[in-house]
């Protein structure tokens, strides 16, 4: 009798190929089967790393129908790798599915852990990283949308969605009504060439990008939780009127974030303002204040000035 297979979930780039793992890549080689929600996405991916193996499709709308073939496969003793179009199946896609009922049938479900949207985006918001949620993508309904907006109008954490290009500028006007004028954060195309960070409050984000003909590509979108909100307003209206002294250091900290980040003194700058809510020429005073250690960030290798 054979020995069942097993389903290992492959996390597959976000964009850049080389951010895939070795196990990834062997874990495709050796698959008996590889079921994936576009074939056509993924067997660009596999023609990169000359890897040849039967495909077949699985999302959303075939997957009652592929879930059958897939565990008869599993039962007949072959290993199946599932892909999602980037990143880890089963975030914003069936894979999760796939796993349950695999799971329930008895079979092995293995992860081969990889790039993530949502992590990658969470790591560089500078938002808080203590606790966060994950929405996935917002109903397409507008009362759906709505409702989910003042169910999480509370929440403490950092919360986390992806969103349609289309609808970006709409959605960030409904959580600035639904939440206030919080601090978020659009990542755009990540680990692409065109890859774009956003930073600042609801408003100041929705600017930037109602101010161009079409917005492109796949985004994530980052918004403060309550609680962080909260507490930045107290601070803001517990600080003394005649001094700005008490978030320097704040301050420093923030622009040297965003100038590790690869921003240019400009942008951090009105990044900074924004994300701490104190004036651009108050920040210029600090960054000038801080001398190299801010505005002249030397590479260590080549003595060349990396930033201006």
């Amino acid at each position: 009798m054979n020995q069942p297979g097993v389903l290992y979930l492959v996390g597959t780039p976000i964009g850049n190929l080389e951010d895939i793992t070795l196990r990834a890549i062997r874990t495709l080689g050796e698959a008996d089967l590889i079921a994936a929600e576009d074939t056509r996405h993924t067997l660009r991916l596999l023609n990169h790393l000359q890897i040849k193996k039967p495909l077949i499709s699985y999302f959303e709308h075939n997957k009652r129908s592929r879930a059958p073939v897939i565990l008869r496969a599993l039962a007949e003793g072959k290993n199946v790798a599932l892909v999602s179009d980037a990143g880890m199946p089963g975030l914003s896609d069936p894979g999760a599915d796939m796993a349950a009922e695999c799971l329930e049938a008895g079979f092995r479900v293995a992860v081969v852990p990889g790039p993530s949207a949502a992590v990658a985006a969470l790591a560089g918001s500078g938002l808080d990283m203590s606790g966060f949620y994950f929405g996935g993508f917002f109903p397409r309904q507008k009362k759906e949308r709505r409702a989910c907006l003042e169910a999480m109008a509370g929440f403490p954490k950092t919360m986390v969605f992806y969103e349609s290009p289309r609808r970006l500028l709409e959605t960030l006007r409904w959580m600035e009504e639904a939440w206030g004028d919080r601090y978020c954060c659009v990542a755009r195309e990540l680990t692409k060439i065109h890859e774009e960070w956003r930073r600042g409050s609801l408003s100041h984000v929705r600017e930037i990008f109602a101010g161009r003909e079409g917005i492109r590509g796949e985004i994530t979108l980052l918004v403060q939780g309550a609680d962080a909100g909260a507490a930045r307003t107290e601070a803001d209206a517990e600080a003394p009127a005649d001094t700005e002294a008490p978030r320097e250091d704040a301050a420093r900290e923030c622009l040297r974030r965003f100038l590790d980040q690869g921003m240019t003194t400009k942008d951090a700058v009105t990044e900074t303002a924004q994300t701490l809510g104190m004036p651009r020429r108050l920040i210029y005073s600090i960054a000038h204040r801080g001398g190299e250690e801010i505005l002249n960030r030397e590479s260590t290798e080549t003595g060349e000035t990396v930033r201006k």
